[in-house]
Order: C-alpha cells, then structure tokens, then sequence
C-alpha cells in the first residue's frame, strides 16, 4: 500500500473524550471513528487488525474440529422466552418490533439459537459430539460505554457452542477449547492466563476467564509464574488426546490465577513468595459448561445407543475480537505509539524516505517496495512529499514491526537503516540485506 494513495487519517492529537491508551492511539493512528456512543467504524488500518486476529481466531477454532458457519444478528423473541432469558437478561438487549409488530432482538449471544437449530436438525446419538462457531457482530446496550471498543455496545466476537451426550463428553470439549484459547492467544504474541470465573448470565458451573496482562487493565490480577513457563504446543498435548487434554486443565486448575473479584488470599499464600505475580489484566474471551441448561429449557433431545432418549450436555466459548485490538494495544505500545506483534501488524514493513526530492531515495524505496510486494511481504511504502521526522513519527505511531529508513547519506555508503519498532534497535544494511531479513 502507497500511503499517498490510502485512506489513513492521523489525528496530531487525542481526542478529550478518550480516557485510555487503546481508545487514544486507535483514534490517532486510524483505526476507528466513533458513529454514535460505543458504535465505531473500523477504518482500514483498524480492518486490516480485526481481520488477522478473526483469522487466527479461525484457524485454532478449525484446528481444534469445530465447525464454521454464521448465524443472523437479528433474533425472535420467542428463542429467548424458551430458555426463560428474555426478561431476565436485563436493559443491555436491545429489543425492537419489525413492521408486523413480531418481537425481535439484536443478538447479544447464540446460545438460544443454537439450541433451536440444533433441535431441529439433529435427532440421533450419531451426530455427537458437535462443536459449532461463528464470527459475527453482537450488540449489548451498556447504560455508559467507554474505552473506545474495550466496552462499545456493538463489538465483533467469536463464539462456539458444544453439545455432547454426557458430561464427560462435555468436559472433553471444554478441555478442548481451553487448549485453543491458549494457542489462540499465543499466537496473537500476548500473554493470555486462564482464571476461573463466575458464569454470570450464561449460567454454568464451570467457568474460566483469559485475562491479557496490560498495566492498564481493568481488573487487578494474581498468580503463579508458572503460568509464564507452560508451553502449550509441547509433545503430548494435542486435541483429540483425553489423557493429554485432562493434564493440562489439571494443571491450569492447579496453578493459582484469580482477578480481585475471586482472590482467595490464603490460596495466594501457599503460592512461593518468588513465584507471586500481581499486576492488571483484560479479559478477551471467556468458556463455560452448562450442562444441560439450555437444551432441558427448549426440549433438545436425541435418541441414545439403546434408543432411550438423551439430553445433550452444553458449552459455550467467547473470544472478543475487536476487544481484542485494544487490549494488544494496551499490552504493547509506548510513548511514541502502538507496536503491534507481528502476527496480527496491519503491515509487517513500512518504508520511509528521508527526503522527497532525493531521486536515488525514491528509486531504491520504490525497488525494496516492489521486491517486497512480490515475496509476498505485506509492506505500507510512505512515498508523500513530507518531512523525514513527520513520516517517521508516523510509522512509530502505527507500529509496524520493521520500518527501512532512506536517506541520501546511507545511500552513499550504500546501505538504509532497518529499525525494529519493538526494541527501536537499528542497524545499517544493505538493501540485499534488508531484503534477505524481511523475507526470511
């Protein structure tokens, strides 16, 4: 992408209505603009995020064997009288009448819709265990929002729901998706730990939260560095593996993690003076197990091996997508703006030319920019008639994980700078070199 051709308004400064880190830099750096209280447009710069963290989100999902599809955002009424939740759910669901006065809701969860579509369609024994998810926009009518899209009332998540036809086929699938939130999470180049938690309306009785570490996290956090030290890709941990799956929620139930709403302070007591971390968190997705709260509510039965008829157990499992880039943001980012990890960055690279005029400058930009292009390297190329300062402070502010600066008196040498934008480490290479770097 040439930055003179993109769609990328920078804000000099924030806005006074933004009070945390998140809300300031996607405001300034372009990735948002607020349309009504909590309702945002997610501008290109803020697409390009969204859709490698939903792709990661994706790819762990079907890596574990649940399966896509999308349900409509527009929901009956009725769904939710079945499961009893429609008066009880509160003011945050926004309930409308369509022009044949029939009850209509925005989704704020699928859990009802779900169940009703799994009712419908599967009648025997044969078609458990099922996990199924989807990707879609939710809207919940929070009475303040704030913090930009860590608390909007329209957000984009990811939820999948498990049916099973016992309990220990239940717990299977939660142990499951407990294994994708942490390779998910991982992947994403953030430090994600799981605490158990309370269900709230979901309902449930087995619960955990994954709370991402940022100084500026909502909630106060506690636990065990052991946390630190799991590798959650290591040989005899793998999906589809009971023993394995049963060791690692042993383990994460085993090591203490709790916000301050769960503390338990003689629990934290037996955990090793130098093993106790404490510090803030996010929370970015959140699995329960219900078991069979909402297919005994809407009569989902199936027959069993003997013909008897079942009732299928239940999980349901978030990740908050967009939430998801404000809290990457609040975990990584300093003074001079946003550093995003590599595997979600808008762009990998950015390139910068010290000055405009300069034409051996703007022919070896344009050379590393197509080199790039064509080893598939997802490069943004500052080619505008503007100040080497004002470009450079810029490509800080959007964070891109490697910039190359050029210049006139580099090139006389025959090198440009490649600047780290995590470590701000540079070095002084060869446009060879550079090129080598950037595609190994």
């Amino acid at each position: 992408m040439r930055l003179s051709q993109a769609f990328l308004p920078v804000l000099k400064e924030s806005p006074s209505d933004a009070q945390i880190v998140s809300h300031k830099l996607m405001l300034r750096a372009g990735l948002i603009r607020q349309m009504a209280a909590g309702i945002y447009a997610w501008l290109p710069l803020g697409w390009r995020v969204l859709r490698k963290i939903e792709q990661i989100v994706r790819e762990e999902q079907d890596r574990a064997g649940s399966i896509e599809m999308l349900m409509p955002t527009i929901q009956p009424a009725e769904l939710w009288r079945e499961s009893g939740r429609y008066d009880a759910y509160g003011p945050e669901m926004l309930r409308i009448r369509d022009r044949h006065d029939r009850e209509m809701l925005y989704g704020p969860t699928n859990e009802e819709m779900l169940t009703a579509l799994f009712r419908d369609d599967v009648k025997s024994y044969r078609d458990l265990p099922r996990t199924l998810y989807h990707i879609q926009w939710k809207f919940r009518d929070e009475v303040r929002p704030r913090f930009g899209v860590m608390r909007g009332r329209e957000f984009l998540m990811k939820d999948a729901y498990s049916f099973d036809l016992d309990e220990a086929g239940a717990r299977h699938s939660y142990y499951t998706q407990l294994l994708a939130y942490l390779r998910t999470f991982k992947r994403m180049g953030i430090k994600a730990v799981p605490m158990k938690a309370a269900s709230g309306p979901i309902g449930g009785d087995l619960s955990h939260e994954f709370i991402v570490l940022a100084p500026t996290g909502e909630s106060e956090v506690f636990y065990d560095s052991h946390f630190e030290d799991m590798d959650w890709e290591r040989e005899g941990l793998a999906y589809g593996d009971a023993t394995g799956l049963q060791a690692l929620f042993d383990e994460v139930s085993g090591t203490y993690a709790a916000t301050d709403e769960t503390h338990d302070e003689a629990r934290w007591a037996e955990v090793s003076a130098d093993r106790r971390r404490q510090g803030r968190g996010i929370e970015v997705g959140h699995i329960f197990y219900f078991g069979t709260k909402y297919s005994d509510a809407m009569g989902l039965r199936v027959s069993g091996r003997g013909g008897d008829m079942i009732t299928p157990h239940m999980g349901s499992y978030g990740v908050g997508v967009s939430r998801l880039v404000g809290a990457i943001i609040e975990a990584s980012h300093d003074e001079a703006g946003i550093i995003w990890p590599e595997a979600v960055a808008p762009w990998k690279v950015g390139i910068v030319t010290m000055r405009g005029d300069d034409q051996a400058s703007i022919q070896a930009a344009e050379g590393l920019y197509a080199q790039l292009n064509a080893a598939g390297v997802e490069t943004l190329y500052d080619d505008r008639d503007e100040r080497g300062g004002a470009k450079l402070a810029g490509m800080d502010l959007m964070g891109l994980p490697w910039q190359v600066i050029i210049g006139p008196r580099g090139l006389a040498t025959g090198v440009v700078e490649l600047k780290s934008r995590r470590t701000g480490v540079r070095e002084q290479l060869s446009l060879e070199s550079v090129m080598a770097r950037l595609t190994a």
